[in-house]
């Protein structure tokens, strides 16, 4: 089911709106037992086969965690056995999901025979609730995680606002907050905030993001076919870049605004990226919950930068690589993994060289340079990110630098004629056809791009009312803070409607597919 979704906003969301607060007068654990009921009836709307796995994943986590918290208190080196043992069989099912097409395909291809095997369907989310019970299981071995309220294990793992596509969520986050007797009583200021947050997700979702995902996929499917000159190479890889920010952007909003509705915060997974000023900035502020996952349980493991400069670079690279097959079985996500790898050493590279310390504010024409910079070398990246293959994301690079040539449609050259001269002068040709898609594609641009750079984002407009886990005490820009008044009321409620009559057409969150 999907929160953009007729039946979601119609049937689900009411029912489990009323049966948890209905059943919380009868105690808390009734309540979040109903609620665990309906996480798991959300997640069967996409396919009930795979609940079953859900379930096993849980009772085999939930039992390995008191397993190991119990060997944990007599023998470290039986728990660490157990720990071992757990996240072996957790990675072991995470990897034939997730991975089996893909070794197999990359077999056929390196053996030239084709290889006739039934194809393994991703079930969905199954990345997201599997590292979250890998690092409850490494938590609980280190002695930070005890949990032994099967009901609220449970909803840990399967709580539906983060459970398809995140955030990833820490154990000692979420359980004070189900023992919190609070949280199981409705109040007007969580509802007020949490549809608030929940209709700005929205708009971004199906009105920004969906309404230029067809410019982005009309570049990245034409490009093997026809190579894209300079200006649609452009176009295309900065309309996907706006895509899935608004797109990932307007999920995460959804999922902390549905959750305050219930009373429960989640942690705040998005900070306005493309406001970072270096690749190091960047990764704090996108994806948030995955990149705390990387940096606790696979950065520091591998040795940080415990053991000088050489071996922190190899880490860091490492790190990112596993990040990039996270994200997706394909060769081109761990291209792109394996390049925001070697971006984050360079960025540590020339802190070390030039002596800059963290958070360093320079200049104003500094820091927009440096702006600049980081959000041109992760526009190159997203593009191997969206390209189905190196072919198509070669070709698309190309032509972002020129060696396609560069070229407009002729109907720029017929209604600006004195513009088309000066541009043919400097070597630009004109095509035709294209021209109306090509406007329609750089206004969206020129639209969009300010927001991402300069707008506040949701949290900041309600830093003084607690949105998430992380977020500001108080909103930075008086004129965009958010008050539960009339007026901001009827702007929200004008955002919702739009949000709510553009679900003309059901489209997935893009990372569904992780």
């Amino acid at each position: 089911m999907l929160f953009n979704s007729y039946p979601f906003l119609l049937a689900f969301l009411p029912v489990t709106l009323l049966g948890f607060f209905g059943l919380a007068r009868l105690g808390p654990t009734a309540a979040a037992a109903w609620l665990v009921v309906a996480s798991l009836a959300f997640y069967a709307w996409w396919n009930p086969i795979y609940v079953l796995l859900l379930l096993a994943s849980i009772a085999f986590n939930y039992a390995m965690g008191g397993w190991i918290g119990t060997a944990a208190l007599r023998d470290r080196s039986t728990s660490k056995l157990l720990l071992t043992l757990a996240v072996a069989v957790d990675l072991g099912v995470l990897g034939y999901y997730k991975y089996a097409n893909f070794f197999v395909d990359t077999l056929a291809s390196l053996s030239g025979f084709p290889l006739e095997v039934a194809r393994v369907v991703l079930p969905l989310g199954i990345s997201f609730y599997t590292f979250t019970q890998i690092a409850f299981l490494v938590d609980t071995y280190r002695g930070k995680a005890s949990e032994r309220n099967p009901v609220h294990y449970a909803l840990f793992v399967t709580y539906f606002p983060h459970l398809i596509a995140g955030p990833i969520l820490h154990h000692a986050e979420m359980m004070p907050q189900f023992r919190d007797r609070n949280v199981y009583r409705a109040t007007a200021d969580n509802f007020a905030v949490g549809l608030t947050i929940f209709a700005i997700g929205l708009f971004k979702k199906v009105v920004l993001a969906d309404g230029i995902a067809p410019f982005a996929s009309s570049v990245f499917a034409n490009a093997s076919v026809s190579p894209p000159g300079f200006f649609d190479a452009w176009g295309g890889a900065l309309v996907y870049t706006l895509q899935l920010y608004f797109d990932f952007s307007g999920y995460c909003d959804m999922a902390i605004g549905l959750s305050r509705l219930f009373g429960i915060q989640l942690p705040i997974n998005f900070d306005s990226p493309y406001k970072a000023t270096n690749i190091i900035d960047f990764w704090r502020r996108w994806h948030i919950t995955l990149s705390r996952f990387l940096r606790d349980y696979v950065y520091i493991p591998l040795g940080g930068n415990r053991f000088g400069k050489t071996r922190r670079y190899a880490n860091l690279l490492a790190t990112m690589l596993i990040g990039g097959l996270w994200h997706g079985a394909g060769w081109t996500f761990v291209a792109w993994g394996g390049l925001h790898g070697a971006y984050l050493v360079v960025n540590h590279a020339w802190r070390h060289l030039t002596g800059a310390r963290e958070g360093e504010a320079g200049t104003w024409a500094g820091r927009n340079l440096a702006r600049l910079v980081t959000f041109v070398a992760v526009v190159f990246a997203w593009v191997l990110f969206r390209a189905p293959d190196f072919h198509t994301a070669t070709t698309i690079i190309e032509g972002m630098i020129g060696q396609n040539g560069v070229s407009m449609p002729n109907a720029i050259a017929v209604h600006f004629p004195v513009l088309a001269r000066r541009l043919g002068s400097l070597g630009v040709q004109f095509t035709l056809g294209g021209g109306s898609e090509f406007v329609r594609m750089y206004a969206w641009i020129a639209v969009l791009l300010p927001l991402v750079f300069v707008a506040p984002n949701t949290q900041e407009m309600l830093g003084g009312y607690r949105p998430g886990i992380g977020a500001p005490h108080a909103p930075p820009v008086r004129w965009a803070a958010w008050r539960p008044s009339g007026p901001w009321a009827l702007a929200c409620g004008c955002v919702a409607a739009i949000g709510f009559l553009s679900l003309h057409r059901v489209s997935e969150f893009l990372y569904y597919q992780f």
